[in-house]
């Protein structure tokens, strides 16, 4: 009876210690966000466009969240799910992105619309977004951001577009 006791205890502990192992997540898991996970499909760093002469850069899952973070806190008020709450009919839909003047469908253009915010034409200023200064958020953060975006407009179920 006793061997049989610690067969079935030796089990029990193997399989705790099993268990555990595997529902420990790495630390690098618990900085990506559940929906870069998921929806924007980052399982290594990806290539995104920093310009329109080719120029790329990676990005890894870690940077999209912290882009993800900065927009849920400094845009999400006007931009819900990549539309445009004060301007309907101009989303962060990629083909509005590659459509404004000048295009923003790559980092450096959305980096400096968040700079010096224009209308979609690019004529003129619009109040609509804020000014992003460099104090307010470092070249760094404004790209995670922008990559944030870019790759929600590329990858994301639903943004940008009028229905689900």
């Amino acid at each position: 009876m006793l061997p049989r006791l610690l067969s079935i205890r030796y089990l029990i502990i193997t399989f705790i210690a099993v268990f555990s192992f595997l529902s420990i997540s790495s630390p690098a898991d618990a900085a990506v966000d559940k929906y870069v996970r998921r929806y924007l499909q980052v399982p290594e760093p990806v290539s995104l466009d920093m310009d329109q002469q080719g120029n790329t850069k990676l990005f890894s899952a870690e940077d999209l969240s912290t882009g993800k973070e900065l927009f849920e806190t400094n845009c999400l008020n006007c931009h819900v799910g990549g539309e445009t709450l004060p301007f309907p009919t101009v989303s962060l839909a990629l083909d509005s992105l590659a459509g404004a003047t000048p295009p923003r469908d790559n980092i450096n253009g959305i980096v400096t619309f968040l700079r010096y915010p224009m209308t979609y034409d690019g004529y003129e200023e619009t109040y609509w977004c804020r000014e992003v200064t460099e104090q307010w958020m470092p070249q760094e953060q404004i790209e995670k951001l922008a990559a944030f975006v870019l790759r929600a407009a590329q990858k994301a179920p639903g943004w940008g577009v009028e229905e689900f």
